[in-house]
């Protein structure tokens, strides 16, 4: 008997970041059918590509059974990490010199049981998911500037 189809979520993400390090925020859309999620979360200090990493991860979290996940993201650093196999290198090399091990281990095992897809899109250039995860991240780095010492994130639970 033929495995069933996993279902097909779009998860698109985006970071912010206020000075590097300093304030930031992530944010992720995820859409199933007719159904869609948003969560958000800051940092009150951080780097922009950790949370473009925590984007992705946090919207992986929210997945409550395995899913056909494809990743729409304006950070070409997360995305060439999966397409150009840069961590099974990073893991062969024990994550030496690897900045974010941390979430690069956590996106992994996020990542199990999905079948992840990529896409690219440019940032700041129209794409109408990726402009309200961009406000949504925004909105999260503004909320942590003001309380630094609190780490956000969006509501708790998951969409399957």
């Amino acid at each position: 008997m033929p495995d069933a189809p996993l279902p097909t979520v779009r998860l698109v993400t985006d970071g912010a970041c206020s000075g590097n390090p300093g304030p930031g925020g992530w944010a992720c859309i995820l859409t199933a059918d007719t159904h869609t999620k948003e969560l958000s979360g800051g940092e009150g200090r951080t780097t922009n590509n950790r949370m473009e990493l925590t984007a992705l991860l946090e919207g992986l979290r929210a997945l409550k059974k395995p899913c056909a996940v494809h990743v729409v993201s304006d950070s070409r650093y997360v995305i060439d990490a999966f397409e150009k196999d840069w961590l099974s290198n990073w893991q062969r090399k024990n994550w030496k010199n690897v900045k974010n091990p941390d979430l690069w281990q956590a996106l992994l095992q996020a990542a199990q049981g999905h079948r992840l897809t990529f896409e690219w899109v440019q940032g700041h250039a129209g794409h109408p998911e990726n402009e309200r995860a961009d406000q949504l991240a925004v909105q999260a780095r503004d909320a942590a500037a003001k309380s630094p010492g609190q780490p956000r994130s969006g509501p708790a639970g998951g969409l399957f």
